[in-house]
Order: C-alpha cells, then sequence, then structure tokens
C-alpha cells in the first residue's frame, strides 16, 4: 500500500467512528484497517485515533492530519475522475504539429468538422517543416508527409501522398517539355531550402530511386512561395499533389514526368505509445483515419511506348 491508501483509511475510521464500519465501506478486512492506521501512526510517530473496546476518538493530531488531508484527498479524487474521464471520452487540450503546406489542404476544414463532432476538446495546431522530437516538445501527434522513417514512434497511414512536378503554361512553352527525369536538369526548379545544400528533384526509374540534380532558381522552407513562384512562370515546382490540385484543374499548373514520381510517400500521424492515450487522441485518429480522402486514381494519358521510349532516353543520356 501507499500513502494515500493509508490516509483514506484513516479518514474513513475517523468519519466513521469505528473500525468494523470502516472496513465494511472499505471493503477491507477490520485487522487491516487497523494495519493501515497503526502504519500510519508509525510513520508520523504520533497517535491519531484513541481506542477502546466501545469507540474510536480522534486524537488533536489526528484533527489536524484530517483537516490538512481532506482537501489533498478530494482533489486527488477529482483528479481521477477527471483522468477517467480523459481517457473515456474526447475533452481536453490536443497538440498537433504539421508542415507548413498541410494549410493549403483540406486540412483546416477537417479540423474545424472534428472540433464540432467533439466540442470539449481544444485543438493546438503549430505549423512547422521542422522535424520536431514530440516528447521534447508536448506534441500529442504529429501530421507528416513523405517517407515513414524508422523511428521511435507510433504510425497510422491516412493515405498514400502523391508528388506532383508542374510548372506553368508558359514556362513549358517557353522551355520546353520534359520526356525522362533527367531533362530537369536543364530546367529552372523552385526547390525547399530543408533540402539541403545540393537541390534535387526525387524520381522513381523502374522501381527505384532516382535522384536528379537539378538547377535551384529559388529556394524556400515553406511551398506557398514555390509555388507562387510556379505560378507567375519562374520555373517548376515539385510539391505534394494536395497543395496545387485546384491549380491543375484550371490548368493554372501543368503536371509532367508523372509516371516517374516517387510511389512510397504518405501522409501520416506520428504519436509516442499505443497504450494509455487520451479518448481526444483516439478520437482524432480514428477520425482522420476515416475522413482524409485517398487520392484518386489520374486516367492514364501516357501510352507504355512513351514511357519506354523515356527509360531508353534516360539509359542514353
Amino acid at each position: 500500500m501507499d500513502g494515500l491508501d493509508l490516509l483514506k483509511t484513516f479518514r474513513e475510521v475517523a468519519a466513521r467512528g469505528s473500525f468494523s464500519r470502516a472496513a465494511t465501506v472499505l471493503g477491507m478486512s477490520k485487522a487491516n484497517v487497523s494495519k493501515y492506521v497503526a502504519l500510519l501512526e508509525e510513520r508520523f510517530g504520533v497517535r491519531l485515533l484513541n481506542r477502546s473496546t466501545r469507540s474510536v476518538s480522534i486524537t488533536d493530531a489526528g484533527q489536524l492530519l484530517l483537516d490538512r488531508s481532506t482537501p489533498l484527498l478530494e482533489m486527488i479524487e477529482l483528479t481521477e475522475t477527471e483522468l477517467r474521464q480523459h481517457a473515456g471520452e474526447p475533452r481536453g487540450r490536443l497538440r498537433i504539429t504539421a508542415p507548413h503546406g498541410l494549410g493549403l489542404s483540406d486540412l483546416p476544414a477537417l479540423m474545424g468538422e472534428f472540433m464540432t463532432a467533439h466540442p470539449q476538446v481544444h485543438l493546438s495546431l503549430h505549423l512547422t517543416n521542422r522535424v520536431i522530437d514530440l516528447a521534447d516538445e508536448g506534441v500529442d501527434v504529429a501530421l507528416r508527409l513523405g517517407r515513414i522513417r524508422d523511428e521511435n514512434l507510433i504510425v497510422r497511414r491516412l493515405r498514400p501522398m502523391e508528388l506532383v512536378l508542374c510548372a506553368a503554361p508558359a514556362y513549358w512553352a517557353r522551355r520546353g517539355m520534359p520526356k525522362a527525369p533527367d531533362d530537369m536538369r536543364r530546367h529552372d526548379v523552385l526547390t525547399y531550402s530543408l533540402a539541403g545544400n545540393t537541390p534535387t528533384l526525387p524520381f522513381e526509374v523502374e522501381g527505384q530511386p532516382y535522384i536528379v540534380p537539378v538547377h535551384s532558381r529559388m529556394d524556400a522552407n515553406d511551398a506557398v512561395p514555390l509555388i507562387g513562384g510556379a505560378l507567375a512562370g519562374l520555373g517548376a515546382v515539385c510539391v505534394p499533389s494536395m497543395m496545387v490540385q485546384p491549380h491543375v484543374d484550371r490548368g493554372a499548373l501543368v503536371p509532367v514526368l508523372k509516371e516517374f514520381m516517387p510511389s512510397d510517400l504518405w501522409l501520416y500521424a506520428a504519436y509516442l505509445q499505443r497504450r494509455h492515450n487520451s479518448g481526444a487522441l483516439r478520437a482524432l485518429l480514428d477520425f482522420l483515419v476515416a475522413r482524409v480522402p485517398a487520392p484518386q486514381p489520374a486516367p492514364a494519358t501516357t501510352p507504355v511506348p512513351a514511357k519506354a521510349r523515356a527509360r531508353k532516353k534516360l539509359a542514353a543520356a
């Protein structure tokens, strides 16, 4: 037993004025109740209860302990109740981190839908392109884009993530449409600053990663200015499709080399542990799995012979 058990037992005996009645309420034997009170008296070195064959009365020291411990025990009992509610139903604060680019997707609308369904949950959303340590920064769940890393985290895959390499029609008309990944070496590309000192584009050829060094016309640590630069005709940009789909749909950006885009990228949720998560976190994960839409398969507009010719061109380069 711990100190709280001893205090709860003493408090019950003092309230009932009887070891027997306290034992009945606590679901314990009378001998154990007497033992717990004796252990508490031994710990403090003072008599807390006067015992007789007919009654039990509280000493001055016992009254002091009762007065001081009652608010503490009531607060602990209230906290235990609230913690059980947190575990059992969605409530309280959830701290979420996500890349800036997800602000361009349907994530804000989804978060609003989740909060409407769970009015007792408060969301704290922090947008950053930095991969943070969830434990150090007190984050409950991180939404991430890309390849799933081998980290000490639990991961829920939400949807496959498609990359789109695209530029404005005027740029392609001026510089020519690429037919193979290596053609991008001759193009201006708007790149992420976080990608490292040597700007590259990720491709996949015959199921294997194929990285192409490129000339960076502009770099930024966020997708928004890069997409803006692409819309202005400054160069090509490679970003998740969810960030540029409206521009692609209206023809303001034109994708290229679709058949060479990586196929092992995901939008996923990462969190620290599988067990003892709050009801709010479990509800959010289930909601995201159910509500984040899977990408629609694109129509097969590029015939197989064209892809074969592109591979041949790649081999000859």
